[in-house]
C-alpha cells in the first residue's frame, strides 16, 4: 500500500524545488497554496504535482480541507510543509507501516536545520507531530499557532525515522516575521484558557501519546515565572544545547526571545480586556 503526500505552501519558490525532488518515491502529491504571488503554483505544476488553493486561516483548517476535499490516489496521507524533506529511510518505514495499516495516525519527529547544521540538543530532538493520517479516520484540531492531532480511530502509533525541517532557509528576517505572528496566535490561547496549573499537571500525568504531553507541557509551562529564561536555561544547559555550538546559543537566544514576546502579549491581551488602553 503508497500513501499521497499534501504540501501546504505560500509563496515557497526557494523551498518547494527541494522539497518535490526528496518525494521522487511518492506518486501522488498535492499541493495547497493560500495564494502565493510568486512561482510556486508553476513550480509544483512542473515537478508533477496537482495545486489545489484556498485562503489559509489555520494550519489544522487546512489540512483538515485536504484531508476532506482533495480526492487523493491513496488512503494513507503524509503532511509536509514546503520547508521539509523526505528522507529514503522515512520513506521506507512509511510503506511499511501502510501495508500494516494497524494504526489511523503516525507521530513523526524532525531534524531542525540551523546554521547549516542539525542542531540535535537543543530541539530537544526528537519533538513529535501527527503527520501520517488515515483517510476517514483522523484529523486536526487547532493548538496555538499550530495544529494537534484531534481524533485518530484506532490509536495512534510512532515512526523511528524523522524528516528534515529547514526552518530557516529564507532568513532570520523571515524566521522573526513568523514567530511575531504565532507568538499572537499563542498568547491569544494562554489568554483564552481558563485551566489552572493543577489541571495541566494532569492532562500531562494522563497523556497517553507524546504529542498530548507535549501539549499539555506547553500548558504547564505557560504558568512559569521568568519563563524566558527558564526556556534558555532548559535548552542550552539542561538539555546540552552547549553541544550544538554557537548554533545552539544561537537558537537558545531566539526561543527564548519568543517566549518573551508571548510573556508581553498576554500581559497587553489581559490589560485591554481588563479596561486598560
Amino acid at each position: 500500500m503508497a500513501y499521497s503526500t499534501v504540501i501546504l505552501t505560500y509563496n515557497e519558490e526557494s523551498n518547494l524545488p527541494r522539497c518535490l525532488a526528496s518525494l521522487a518515491g511518492c506518486d501522488d502529491v498535492v499541493v495547497l497554496d493560500s495564494g502565493s504571488a510568486d512561482r510556486t503554483q508553476q513550480i509544483a505544476r512542473a515537478g508533477g504535482a496537482r495545486v489545489f488553493e484556498r485562503k489559509f486561516d489555520n494550519f489544522a483548517a487546512q489540512r483538515n480541507f485536504a484531508l476532506d476535499t482533495v480526492p487523493f490516489k491513496h488512503e494513507w496521507i503524509l503532511n509536509l510543509d514546503a520547508d521539509e524533506c523526505m528522507t529514503p529511510e522515512l520513506h521506507a518505514e512509511i510503506l511499511r507501516v501502510c501495508r500494516e495499516d494497524a494504526k489511523s495516525a503516525y507521530l513523526i519527529a524532525n531534524k531542525l536545520m540551523f546554521m547549516d547544521r542539525w542542531i540535535r540538543h537543543v530541539t530537544t530532538y526528537p519533538a513529535y507531530q501527527a503527520r501520517l493520517l488515515r483517510l476517514g479516520q483522523a484529523n486536526y484540531k487547532v493548538a496555538g499557532h499550530a495544529m494537534a492531532l484531534d481524533r485518530s480511530d484506532r490509536g495512534t502509533g510512532t515512526l523511528r525515522e524523522p524528516y528534515i525541517h529547514y526552518n530557516f532557509s529564507k532568513g532570520i528576517s523571515d524566521w522573526l516575521a513568523r514567530h511575531n505572528k504565532y507568538s499572537t496566535s499563542e498568547a491569544e490561547r494562554i489568554v483564552a484558557e481558563t485551566s489552572s496549573l493543577g489541571d495541566a499537571w494532569r492532562q500531562f500525568r494522563g497523556g497517553d501519546t507524546p504529542e498530548k504531553k507535549k501539549q499539555a507541557l506547553k500548558r504547564c509551562a505557560d504558568f512559569l515565572p521568568l519563563r524566558p529564561l527558564v526556556r534558555f536555561l532548559y535548552l542550552y544547559v539542561w538539555k546540552w544545547g552547549f553541544l550544538d555550538g554557537r548554533a545552539g546559543f544561537d537558537y537558545s537566544v531566539l526561543m527564548a526571545f519568543y517566549d518573551y514576546l508571548i510573556k508581553l502579549k498576554v500581559r497587553e491581551l489581559r490589560q485591554r480586556r481588563g479596561g486598560n488602553p
